[in-house]
């Protein structure tokens, strides 16, 4: 399994900087950067007992496996970070990170996953990870387990709680840090998907220290138009950003239109109460449109 990309910026900001240019402690839009040509990920993934156990190796994206739910991909649900992967608790590595995760079916209704990488992956020289995987021993961990109705509703139907732990990155000057995540989404009537989830990290390398996110997804037509809707309180990291930052709220709400089952447009509006890291502002609005084409 393989992804390349090429990520460039159209203007002087990228998206996945704007917010903080704009005074939010968050990420508007991740993976929209200016990193140009780069790896996402190459792994090697094996199933056994009819896909109830799987592994990964390789150069890996922790987002792939890390507290997932239906409505964290970027590329197809919500924008902001906040409704993504940790509730921006968690400091993730880098993609194109070299290790290895693993995941099962402890019972019928029971998983459990984990995973081991590089903290210091780079994904536009992602080679180098040999080096810096086996020579500076510098990794996050995570631990996961879950219960679902049943292994092929996982994606949609399941309650996890995740532990994660990232070793202190001596050269980029980074304390070691830990945390946990919960998280809980259940899929109702074949169109509606409600989610709660919230994040704690004990130190430093994390956007939030504290956050919970909860709203829902709603799709009438499988595969087809998608609306989401969101909220999240954070509490800023001080070992980040300083102490004394105010608490910090967030609302998306996205419309994803089907025009052609290759193509879809997502207009999406943002409200940002009281940024942390400008005091002189009370609310910021932003608007967005993502376009997706897959052929």
């Amino acid at each position: 399994m393989w992804k390349v990309e090429h990520r460039q910026k159209y203007t002087d900001i990228p998206p996945s900087a704007f917010g903080f240019n704009l005074g939010y402690a968050g990420l508007i839009e991740a993976p929209f950067s200016d990193q140009g040509f780069r790896w996402t990920n190459l792994y090697w993934r094996q199933r056994w007992n009819e896909g109830k156990i799987t592994l990964f190796a390789g150069f890996l994206d922790a987002t792939d496996y890390l507290d997932v739910y239906a409505l964290a991909s970027p590329w197809t649900g919500f924008l902001n970070f906040a409704f993504s992967t940790g509730t921006s608790t968690i400091p993730l590595p880098n993609d194109a990170a070299l290790g290895a995760a693993a995941g099962g079916m402890l019972a019928e209704n029971i998983f459990l996953i984990g995973g081991l990488v590089d903290r210091n992956a780079d994904p536009t020289t992602p080679f180098d990870g040999f080096d810096t995987f086996f020579n500076d021993h510098e990794y996050f961990t995570s631990l996961e387990i879950g219960w679902t109705p049943s292994q092929d509703r996982i994606y949609f139907d399941n309650t996890h709680l995740t532990f994660w732990h990232a070793d202190e990155r001596t050269k980029a000057g980074e304390p070691k840090d830990w945390g946990f995540n919960i998280s809980f989404t259940r899929y109702l009537d074949g169109k509606w998907l409600p989610f709660v989830r919230a994040g704690y990290a004990e130190d430093g390398g994390s956007i939030m220290q504290k956050s919970i996110s909860a709203g829902f997804g709603y799709q009438p037509v499988p595969g087809g138009d998608l609306l989401g809707f969101g909220l999240n309180w954070g509490q800023p990291n001080e070992n980040t950003f300083g102490p004394g930052l105010r608490d910090q709220y967030t609302a998306e709400v996205f419309y994803r239109w089907q025009l052609a089952p290759q193509l879809a447009i997502t207009p999406d509006v943002q409200l940002i109460i009281d940024p942390a890291l400008d005091p002189s502002e009370n609310t910021i609005w932003i608007f967005g449109l993502r376009a997706r084409l897959a052929l």
